[in-house]
C-alpha cells in the first residue's frame, strides 16, 4: 500500500533553512520566487524528532555521523580490549566507509554514514578478533581497515533501523548494505509569492558608559527571513518499509508504531534553523492523508502553481486548504486515482470534503487514531 501525506504550514517571519549566503532557500514555480525547505532539512528534524524516538524506541533510530571510530572505541573498551589498543586502532577505523579504506588524519571517517546498533557491533567485532593477536600499538599498526572491510560478510542480512528503512542509505564500503528508501519527501514549497526581507539589528554592550566618548552599539548585523506558506508532500510505500525491515525480530511491530508516530511527528516538528531568533513553532492549517492500493504517487503541488493571494476576508491559509481540497478532487475525477481510504483535518472548520468518500476528521488526534485501521 502507498500511504500519502499533505500537510500545509504557515509560518511568521523565519529562516528555517538557509542557502550558501545565510538567506531562506527560494526556487521558481508558477514563474515566480516561492520560499522552499529542502527535503534533507525535513527529513533531518524528522527523524531526530523526540516525538519519533519516544513513540518507536531510540533503539530503532541510527546514528548518522563520521564519528565511527568514537562508537567502536566505546564498544572496544567494554569488551575489556586494554586502553592503549583501543586508541591506536582508531585511525584505523577511519578508514572504514570507503572501497580503499585510505584512513584520515582528523580522526572521523571520510564519509557520514548512517549507522545501526548492529553495523557498530559488527565493526567491533572484527576490530576485537584482529586486537586479539596485538600486544602493543605497533601490532597494531599493522591492521589494514581494507581488508577487515572486505572481511565483514553477511551486511545484507544485518537489521537496519527505522530512519534508514524510511529514508535510505547509500554507501560505498562493501561492510554496510545499501538500502532504498520506502519513503520519498518533496521539497516544501510555499503556497504563496515570496517577499524576501532582512532584520537589521545591532547589540548594545551593557558596559558602554553613557558619554560622548563611549557610545554606539557594540556589533550590528543582518538577518534575512520570510514568512510562507508551506506545502509538504511525502509517500510511503509500506511493503518497501517491511521489506526493508525484514531482518529485525519485531518489524510489524515497529510499522505498526511508525506510521501513527510519523505523521504526529511531520505535524509536531519544524526544522531548527534560526529558531532561537524567530521561534516559528507552527502547527498544520491542514492535513491530508491518502492510502492507495495503486503504487502511483502524485502531488497536489499544481494547486499552487499560480501563487496564492489573501483576497476578501479569506487569508492565504484558508485559500491554499481550499485549494488543497479542490485538487485532490479534481485529480481523481480526472484521472481516475481513487483512494482505499482518505483521512481530512484542517484547522479552518469550513474546508470539508463533502463526497462522502473522505473521513473529516475533528481533530488531528481523531485522524492519528483512524490511521492503524485505514
Amino acid at each position: 500500500m502507498l500511504i500519502e501525506v499533505h500537510m500545509l504550514k504557515n509560518f511568521p517571519p523565519t529562516n528555517l533553512n538557509r542557502d550558501d549566503t545565510g538567506a531562506p532557500k527560494t526556487c521558481m514555480f508558477g514563474g515566480v520566487q516561492r520560499g522552499r525547505i529542502s527535503s534533507q532539512c525535513l527529513k533531518h528534524s524528522w527523524r531526530l524528532s523526540p516525538i519519533l524516538q519516544e513513540e518507536v524506541g531510540r533503539e530503532n533510530i541510527g546514528k548518522r555521523t563520521r564519528k565511527l571510530p568514537d562508537l567502536v572505541a566505546e564498544k572496544l573498551l567494554e569488551r575489556g580490549i586494554p586502553e592503549e589498543l583501543v586508541e591506536a586502532v582508531k585511525p584505523k577505523i577511519t578508514g572504514f566507509g570507503n572501497k580503499e579504506g585510505k584512513e584520515t588524519t582528523d580522526g572521523k571517517t571520510a564519509q557520514v554514514i548512517a549507522y545501526s546498533p548492529a553495523d557498530i557491533e559488527a565493526v567491533a567485532e572484527q576490530f576485537a578478533e584482529k586486537l586479539k593477536g596485538c600486544k602493543s600499538p605497533k601490532d597494531v599498526s599493522k591492521l589494514s581497515a581494507k581488508e577487515i572491510q572486505a572481511a565483514m560478510k553477511g551486511s545484507v542480512s544485518r537489521a537496519v533501523t527505522l530512519d534508514m528503512a524510511l529514508f535510505g542509505r547509500m554507501v560505498t564500503s562493501e561492510a554496510f548494505a545499501d538500502v532504498e528508501a520506502s519513503m520519498q519527501v518533496a521539497h516544501a514549497v510555499s503556497t504563496n509569492r515570496v517577499m524576501m526581507e532582512s532584520d537589521y539589528f545591532t547589540a548594545v554592550d551593557d558596559l558602554i558608559a553613557e558619554s560622548a566618548e563611549d557610545t554606539g552599539s557594540g556589533m550590528i548585523g543582518d538577518i534575512d527571513y520570510n514568512s510562507s506558506c508551506y506545502y509538504i508532500y511525502a509517500s510511503l510505500d509500506t511493503d518497501k518499509l517491511l521489506e526493508n525491515l525484514k531482518n529485525c525480530d519485531n518489524a510489524a511491530e515497529i510499522v505498526r508504531k511508525a506510521i501513527p508516530a510519523l505523521i504526529e511527528t511531520m505535524a509536531f516538528s519544524n526544522p531548527s534553523g534560526k529558531q532561537n531568533s524567530f521561534a516559528g513553532h507552527s502547527l498544520p492549517s491542514a492535513v491530508l492523508v491518502e492510502c492507495r492500493e495503486r503504487k502511483i504517487p502524485v502531488s497536489y503541488v499544481n494547486a499552487y502553481e499560480k501563487p496564492v493571494r489573501a483576497k476578501g476576508d479569506g487569508g492565504i491559509v484558508h485559500e491554499s486548504v481550499e485549494r488543497l481540497k479542490e485538487e485532490c478532487l479534481r485529480t481523481e475525477r480526472l484521472y481516475g486515482l481513487t483512494s482505499a481510504k482518505r483521512l481530512w483535518f484542517t484547522a479552518d472548520e469550513t474546508v470539508v470534503f463533502e463526497d462522502g468518500k473522505a473521513e473529516n476528521c475533528a481533530s488531528l488526534p481523531e485522524l492519528i487514531a483512524a490511521l492503524p485501521e485505514a
